[in-house]
């Protein structure tokens, strides 16, 4: 009689095993109604490597870590595990063939406790019952063993994004995994962190196990990996040492060179700003967007900057500085005790959003996925979302008019979809976030908040957003930009504002902006580019942000 247990397998056929492999692709393809994923993708890992898997967001890493995980199936071609090939129809027959995977978007249960994640549907029990001493003990070794200081009594939903990670990675080291799947693991995590993440994959690579590595981050290649597969369009295009030099990765994955990283295009600098599809217009002075006092107690206090037309105000500052809640407040998306937001001269009721989208405030979140779609409605009704309530007359939509506006602002934006009709939340990660943009774009924004626009992006898409941000400066709009990632801010800002404690520490022309005086600002330490910088406050327990 056949076990129940048994994973489904082909005819039992087993290869001739080359040394060390422990998970062998070959061939693999897999379509969606108008859409070809993956046409013949080839892929090994070995046993003690980390392999990473190199491709732009819609190239089709997703899809094919969906297929190890057993979220998909393929169309053709076939999975190799320990020699034998094998047929994944879920979660279960992944877990038992020893892969274990970690999503880019986490993957817990907001109400339960970190322990009881961590051991989800594999709770240690006691005569029947849940062994909760046991678990809660278990958990907390492996809390130690990835360096986070959290309890395992903690509700998931008590805790912030970068501590969230390192529970999935807690999560997927209880497996005791031979192949471990790493979807952007360090998209939300600070240099320090990074650092304590890149120890644990270290040994784990030392303990034998093969690591799948997916990253934009092209410094960590180098740093972390053995070998690079760059998938575009769905087909594996090359592999090679993960000692290549970077522009030729770029060049493998987006099929040209790219000249600029950071195309800031500043007033003053002899460029134009550009008369790109956006309009064009000339560098302008006039404040947009005026922040004074803002202060909500024990958040932020006495907040104030301001930001111009024609130009980009970068915000930086270490992890909890208030920098999300400020714009947040800004926005009126939530509350602040006193001081008071302007646009173009004219005064914001506070914590109101309606009253902040009339004035012409649009704010790109953070989280984009959890904030900024409706996943399960069409690209059309996600770009629509904004303008949707002007569109109305006498209970009616004017649907005819919504659909031509987001036909235009898609294309103009390079949207890469199957139709309007598509589902926002089968498009990829820049491609989402084009549609978080364009749905204020559509809205004639005059200030554009960005909090972390370029977070799970590949270095192609985020280019095309710096583009995009030249063309809405160019045409007048202001733009105020939240980033961890320092080099983004130094790159993109024409002024850069620091905030430590939920202060403004400082601000920093772009030409006095270097990672070492915004640092400086950032944990309260004098230094000669910020001896105009507004009051400063001492920090412990720093972490450095993010730098790449």
């Amino acid at each position: 009689m056949s076990n129940p247990d048994e994973v489904p397998r082909n005819e039992p056929q087993r290869d001739e095993l080359p040394r060390n492999e422990l998970l062998r692709i070959e061939g693999i393809r897999k379509t969606f109604p108008g859409v070809v994923a993956l046409d013949g993708v080839d892929f090994d890992l070995r046993r003690g490597e980390v392999h990473v898997l190199l491709g732009e967001n819609g190239a089709g890493k997703s899809t094919l870590i969906k297929m190890l995980s057993g979220a998909y199936r393929p169309d053709a071609g076939r999975i190799v595990v320990g020699g034998e090939e094998v047929r994944i129809h879920g979660a279960q027959d992944s877990e038992r063939l020893g892969i274990a995977t970690i999503y880019q978007e986490f993957n817990l249960v907001p109400d339960l406790t970190v322990a009881e994640n961590i051991f989800l549907g594999r709770q240690p029990r006691r005569f029947g019952l849940i062994d909760r001493k046991r678990m809660e003990a278990d958990a907390a070794a492996l809390l130690e063993r990835v360096g986070v200081n959290v309890s395992p009594h903690a509700r998931v939903r008590e805790l912030g994004i970068a501590r969230l990670q390192m529970v999935e990675i807690a999560k997927a080291l209880s497996l005791n995994a031979s192949v471990l799947i790493m979807d952007e693991p360090t998209a939300v995590l600070t240099s320090e962190e990074v650092d304590k993440l890149f120890a644990i994959v270290r040994r784990l690579r030392e303990d034998g196990v093969g690591i799948v590595f997916i990253t934009h981050h092209l410094e960590e290649i180098a740093a972390l990996g053995d070998r690079v597969t760059v998938i575009r369009d769905g087909r594996s295009v090359g592999r090679v040492p993960a000692s290549t030099p970077e522009d030729e990765l770029v060049r493998l994955m987006v099929g040209r060179s790219i000249e600029a990283q950071y195309p800031r295009e500043r007033p003053g600098t002899g460029e134009a700003l550009g008369s790109g599809a956006l309009g064009s217009g000339a560098p302008h002075t006039e404040a947009l967007l005026k922040v004074e006092g803002l202060t909500r107690d024990g958040v932020f206090h006495d907040v104030s900057f301001e930001v111009r037309a024609g130009e980009v105000v970068g915000v930086a500052g270490l992890v909890g500085a208030g920098r999300t809640e400020v714009v947040r407040a800004v926005f009126g998306a939530d509350p602040y005790d006193k001081g008071l937001v302007k646009v173009a001269g004219a005064e914001l009721r506070r914590h109101d959003v309606n009253a902040a989208m009339r004035a012409g405030i649009g704010l790109v979140p953070e989280d984009r996925k959890g904030q900024g779609l409706v996943l399960d409605a069409s690209v059309a009704e996600n770009l629509g979302l904004v303008t949707l309530r002007g569109a109305t007359r006498g209970g009616f939509v004017d649907l005819k008019g919504q659909h031509e506006a987001a036909a235009r602002i898609a294309e103009q934006l390079g949207v890469r979809m199957a139709g309007l009709h598509q589902h926002v939340r089968t498009l990829s990660g820049g491609n989402q976030q084009k549609v978080v943009i364009g749905k204020w774009l559509l809205a004639d924004t005059k200030v554009l908040i960005l909090d972390e626009p370029t977070r799970g992006i590949d270095v192609g898409a985020k280019v095309e957003i710096y583009q995009l941000i030249n063309e809405l400066t160019a045409a007048g709009a202001a733009v105020l930009m939240i980033s961890s990632d320092l080099p983004e801010v130094l790159g993109m800002s024409d002024r850069v504002l620091v905030m430590a404690q939920g202060r403004i520490a400082g601000e920093l022309p772009a030409a006095e902006a270097t990672q070492d005086a915004v640092m400086a600002l950032a944990v309260g330490t004098p230094t000669s580019a910020s001896e105009s910088a507004t009051e400063k406050t001492d920090q412990t327990e720093v972490e450095a942000p993010r730098g790449h």
